[in-house]
């Protein structure tokens, strides 16, 4: 809750990176806030008051989870709101004459969404999702040891240049420093 909180007003992207892994590590205690507790929350150094409010955020999304039906799989709408509101600033950021870096930088990282979504069972997510997707999985990857390829490298270096640079514009509109 407080990293959440954190991350949603400083970087929009590693806020939704951090939300995912939140709802895995959910499904990895099954859904069990008294897991949950002891696993997690209990290890933070914080006031009793404080790690009441973290149990409660917990709890929220559990129920949340279970009434959006994504207790095996999927995302939140809070966090595929996050893609949408991104979405419809990628767009209006591609439509402006004056984004010349932002739309070169898509461009160049299109070939690799077209690679990642060709590959992906669900062709109707958007392409910022499939993105993120990439990084997640690089991330997973990376916490697991595995060996990652030099293409996948790549992919993901330039992905990850487009998702900084959107993240920054998302804050500049935020802070009234963008104007579309």
């Amino acid at each position: 809750m407080l990293i959440a909180q954190q991350l949603k007003e400083e970087n929009i992207a590693e806020y939704l990176i951090y939300m995912w892994q939140i709802e895995d590590l959910i499904r990895a205690n099954g859904l069990d806030i008294d897991k949950i507790e002891e696993q997690i929350i209990s290890r933070f150094n914080q006031p009793d008051n404080v790690k009441k409010e973290i149990k409660e955020w917990y709890e929220n999304l559990i129920d949340m989870m279970r009434r959006e039906n994504v207790v095996d799989s999927g995302h939140l709408i809070i966090n595929k709101n996050v893609i949408s509101g991104l979405t419809e600033l990628h767009i209006r950021l591609l439509k402006n004459t004056d984004e010349d870096e932002y739309s070169e930088l898509y461009y160049k990282t299109l070939p690799f969404i077209v690679e990642l979504r060709s590959k992906s069972p669900n062709k109707d997510i958007p392409e910022l999702e499939t993105c993120f997707s990439a990084l997640y999985g690089f991330l997973l990857m990376k916490l697991q040891k595995k060996e990652i390829s030099g293409e996948t490298q790549a992919a993901i270096s330039q992905i990850g240049a487009f998702l900084r640079l959107l993240t920054q514009k998302y804050k500049d509109e935020k802070e009234g420093r963008l104007a579309l």
